[in-house]
């Protein structure tokens, strides 16, 4: 298990190497930068958004104990100096010396504890309290320790938990503990453990951002002191702003088109990462075709629906006509490329080689006496999963359409909405997507699968629970991987979700742009403090 920290007698990250705040001031540089993008921001308070849009912002203003560096799977010190599994259910954390807020207030282990208290008291269905699935109880037992009681032993992937947007830490001066606090509220607080702080918030319209001074985590002080983020709601003006110097960078969401068309300017560079995103249509078993609280409620039809859908997709296609190969057909919701990624819709679905079959799905649907044409009411966002999502969805109702077994209403709305919509069933078959906060085949099957999914779709089986359970604890790696596969192939076998593409968002900046990585491990390595002009 190449993502999980060593299990030992003691398991202990020491801090080397890192900037402090004070280190490199004088590079800060005087150039402000302007990044521009499509995505939307939900909120700004950590328990209550776990999004793109959200997380680019959350990533710059908020620290988490532990974080993975770009090119890394293994978690690493930040505001911690270390991290030691002192029991076999117990993880201890210390703190750095003489932390504090960007408002002046000290961050110690109270904070800490707030912060992941507040997350599970509040279980927002749209923010990342699902993670904490093994966490069991936190205590601060003097201002510089905490201590994390796991339910279950033996639990490796804890480490890296800590580094993802669960992890977090907020101002319990700032926040309430058992509600979502609003933008304007936290913007006036102040509450920035990050590199950067909050200038001025005009939300999804302009961001400016200023640095932190009383920042001390890993990214030191950030090379350029002013930074802006321009929302833009088309993403051919994204494009031309880019080229024409308007913008320094784009960071999500430009066409398959536009990046081709951007890569051969001369004053242009195209950043590629290396596909550990995937996209994805998920099931809602509440309000899809025969779904439990529909009027004609039928388990064994629902089935036979999604699995006939399964069927009938073509991804390549997709893949091809779509985005020209920039993305590639997937067959399971963990990646081609992870340990234990099984492509399990391949063997189940369509010609058993990755291609539809018609017959296959008509097969299903008679079997389980289902009248045809099946309506499909199928939503799609283009304002948060680009302009393409718009060709991805029309092709989808093409491909179905054509089998003479669907009939497909499509129908788009704003990310700020479908958040909220999709998690109160108002959606019965709906695209969503995926970009890794640890880059481990869990993260692609516990959001997805596990009792309190992120998707939140009704999908609820014990087996698969229970199988899940066993590999987020499981140390040996041929078990591990053996675990895994079973979850993926009984997923599978009940279709909750059709994996459709696999691949990576590309950033794209002018060349006086420096300090963006050439390949990218995934979508939330953009990190701003790196960056300035040359």
């Amino acid at each position: 298990m190449g993502a999980a920290l060593s299990l030992g007698t003691a398991l202990l990250v020491s801090l080397t190497g890192c900037t402090s705040s004070k280190d490199g001031a004088d590079a800060a540089s005087a150039q402000a930068l302007t990044i521009g993008t499509t995505d939307q921001v939900t909120s700004l308070d950590p328990a209550g958004a776990w999004d793109a849009g959200s997380g680019t912002i959350e990533s710059e203003v908020y620290s988490t104990l532990l974080s993975v560096k770009n090119g890394s799977t293994e978690a690493s010190p930040d505001l911690a100096t270390g991290i030691e599994l002192t029991g076999p259910r117990e993880y201890t954390v210390t703190l750095k010396k003489g932390l504090e807020f960007a408002n002046g207030h000290q961050l110690t282990s109270s904070d800490v504890k707030f912060s992941f208290d507040r997350t599970l008291k509040i279980a927002d269905e749209n923010g990342p309290s699902s993670l904490l699935y093994n966490l069991a109880s936190v205590t601060a037992p003097d201002p510089a320790t905490v201590v994390f009681t796991l339910k279950s032993a033996k639990d490796t992937l804890f480490p890296q938990v800590l580094s993802t947007a669960a992890g977090y830490i907020v101002d319990e001066q700032v926040f309430p503990a058992d509600r979502i606090l609003d933008d304007k509220s936290i913007v006036a607080g102040e509450p920035w453990s990050g590199p950067y702080g909050v200038r001025s918030y005009d939300k999804n319209s302009l961001v400016s951002f200023t640095a932190n001074s009383a920042y001390q985590g890993e990214l030191g002080t950030p090379k350029t002191k002013e930074v802006q983020l321009k929302y833009y709601t088309d993403a051919s003006n994204l494009k031309l702003d880019v080229q024409q110097g308007g913008i320094d960078a784009v960071y999500r969401t430009l066409t398959t088109a536009d990046l081709d068309d951007l890569a051969k300017k001369k004053d242009i560079k195209v950043h590629t990462g290396s596909g550990n995103g995937i996209r994805y249509i998920v099931f809602d078993l509440q309000s899809q075709p025969y779904g439990t609280t529909t009027k004609n409620a039928d388990k064994a039809k629902a089935l036979a629906v999604r699995q006939a859908v399964a069927d009938s997709v073509d991804r390549s296609q997709l893949a091809q006509q779509v985005y020209k190969n920039s993305f590639q057909p997937l067959y399971s919701s963990v990646p081609d490329g992870l340990t234990g990624a099984t492509p399990s819709f391949k063997s189940l679905y369509g010609d058993k080689r990755g291609g539809p079959d018609k017959a296959a799905a008509a097969a299903k649907l008679r079997a389980a006496k289902v009248s045809t044409p099946v309506t499909l009411n199928l939503q799609y966002n283009a304002d948060h999963y680009g302009s393409s999502s718009a060709d991805e969805y029309a092709l989808i109702k093409t491909q179905l359409e054509a089998t003479g077994l669907f009939k497909v209403n499509l129908q788009s709305t704003e990310w700020t909405q479908y958040g909220k919509d999709r998690i109160k069933h108002l959606y019965p078959l709906y695209q969503l997507g995926w970009y890794a906060d640890y880059l481990d085949a869990d993260n692609y099957l516990s959001p997805f699968y596990s009792a309190n999914s992120w998707v939140a779709n009704g999908y609820d089986d014990s087996a698969v629970r229970d199988l899940i359970k066993k590999e987020e604890t499981e140390t040996d790696a041929a078990q591990r991987t053996g675990l895994l596969k079973q979850v993926q192939d009984k997923a599978a076998a009940q279709v909750p979700l059709v994996p459709l593409l696999q691949g990576s968002t590309a950033i794209v900046t002018r060349t006086d742009v420096s300090g963006v990585p050439d390949e990218l491990n995934s979508a939330y390595t953009f990190r701003w403090a790196g960056l300035s002009k040359k």
